[in-house]
């Protein structure tokens, strides 16, 4: 029988997914490991292996939506026929007159088959490259875009830039040329104004792409390639799957929960001394904290205080959780994604901090997996950066809350006439209140104030 392929649950929250893409074309073969397809959900896209060699058949088009579990193609192994099932949108006759040989045994010293492309890119410039491959292009300080792919559809994998990697001057671009080695100053650069590396020309020694030269692409950006502008100057902007998701998941969080929204400020004065103490005492570790992380740390152990905000309504009953997983809301270009600090509560402030920057660069580097994205049981999210000094966040269902993190600011304070200055932060909780009241809400707030108040209580 041939092995069926499946469109895989990438989280417990998943109700469907989306094929986006077939790597291996019906008919063709594939071995077992190779890329076969990339899945779109509601929290991230990722590229399935196949689990087994032979002829592939798909049983879904393209750009079809299906649930966990659903059979979407098949895998035909040697003397099996693919023609039983035909291809998605095909009749039984068509699929029987194109039918592709069966599959040869292989003797282990063929040729690939079909030679592959060079790596292909979509319309925004993006190029396909694994997440595995991306991740060695990283550690080896090669660019993974200079590669010619010999994964599926020319999709760059492991071996191509272990290739580039070995290869005298591979990676590095002539002075002028589109899309070469970078400074990390640029590359960091690039992700805070969303510019594309692979269509900047590089100025430095060697064609290396400088910060300078993404300032310059910043300041001339090329046209929208999902745009188009209508007859009165306004613009259509197509939608992407990860926004339509997006938009799907909030409207569908607001409708099936009772949300509210309270405020509540926090004297941030002993806070930042510990910050900026803890920035010195680790900065030869390359560790430093975030007052995103203080709040995470104290969210933790608030939780631990007030269980019934760690939980999550269900239509017959109320799942307390035993584990408590904060999940940390990051913006990135599409879309937010939310990867997750397990068991947040088990870590010290160190390690917390260092697992919070880790998972931020995997999100930033599209490199997060589908582990690090589900299981969460409360969130915080953060607009402080943006000035923002109040807002209303919206659960990240079934979980029964999120905290929003607002900016710094100045105010008074009195001791006795004396006028001192004092620096406050605002903190804005989302609360399901089919799970908790007011009261229980206002309290495990109170509780995450008076740890941000109390700061060295996060050390311990």
């Amino acid at each position: 029988m041939p092995t069926e392929i499946y469109l895989i649950k990438s989280g417990m929250t998943m109700t469907e997914g989306v094929v986006e893409e077939w790597y291996i074309a019906d008919g063709a073969s594939v071995t077992q490991g190779d890329l076969l397809y990339r899945l779109e959900t509601e929290k991230i896209n990722l590229d399935v292996d196949a689990e087994a060699s032979g002829i592939v058949r798909h049983l879904v088009a393209a750009g079809e939506t299906k649930e966990p579990g659903d059979v979407i193609g098949l895998i035909y192994g040697e003397g099996e026929n693919p023609a039983d099932h035909p291809a998605a949108g095909a009749s039984p006759t068509s699929a029987a007159e194109t039918q592709p040989p069966p599959v040869a045994a292989s003797t282990g010293s063929e040729p690939a088959a079909t030679p592959r492309a060079a790596a292909p890119s979509n319309p925004d410039g993006r190029v396909f490259a694994s997440p595995a491959a991306r991740r060695l292009a990283g550690e080896l300080g090669v660019d993974y875009t200079a590669a010619t792919g010999t994964g599926p559809g020319g999709r760059i994998v492991e071996a191509d830039v272990q290739l580039l990697a070995s290869t005298p001057g591979a990676g590095v671009a002539q002075t002028g040329q589109l899309g070469g080695a970078s400074s990390p100053v640029a590359r960091k650069l690039a992700r805070e104004l969303n510019v594309d590396l692979s269509q900047v020309a590089g100025t430095g020694p060697g064609g290396r792409i400088t910060k300078e030269d993404v300032e310059r692409a910043h300041a001339s950006p090329a046209p929208a390639s999902q745009s188009s502008r209508s007859a009165a100057g306004g613009e259509s902007v197509k939608h992407s799957g990860m926004r339509k998701t997006i938009a799907r998941r909030m409207h569908e969080s607001l409708q099936e929960m009772a949300q509210l929204t309270m405020d509540m400020d926090v004297v941030m004065d002993d806070a930042i001394k510990l910050r900026t103490q803890l920035v010195e005492e680790w900065a030869d570790e390359g560790i430093k904290p975030g007052y995103n992380d203080l709040v995470i740390r104290a969210c933790a152990k608030a939780l631990e205080q007030h269980r019934l905000m760690n939980s999550s309504f269900t239509d017959t009953a109320l799942e307390v959780h035993g584990d408590i997983n904060v999940g940390m809301a990051v913006a990135l270009e599409e879309g937010l994604i939310v990867p997750v600090v397990k068991s947040a509560n088990t870590l010290g402030m160190k390690a917390l901090c260092s697992e919070t920057a880790r998972l931020a660069r995997a999100a930033r580097d599209n490199l997060l997996t589908v582990d690090e994205l589900q299981d969460g049981t409360f969130t915080v999210s953060a607009l402080g950066m943006f000035g923002v000094d109040s807002f209303t966040p919206i659960i990240n269902s079934p979980q029964a809350g999120i905290l929003g993190v607002n900016r710094l600011r100045d105010e008074v304070k009195w001791d006795g006439n004396t006028p001192q200055r004092t620096q406050v932060m605002r903190l804005s909780l989302t609360w399901d209140h089919r799970v908790l009241d007011g009261a229980p809400a206002a309290q495990f707030l109170q509780t995450v104030k008076g740890l941000l108040e109390s700061p060295y209580r996060l050390l311990v």
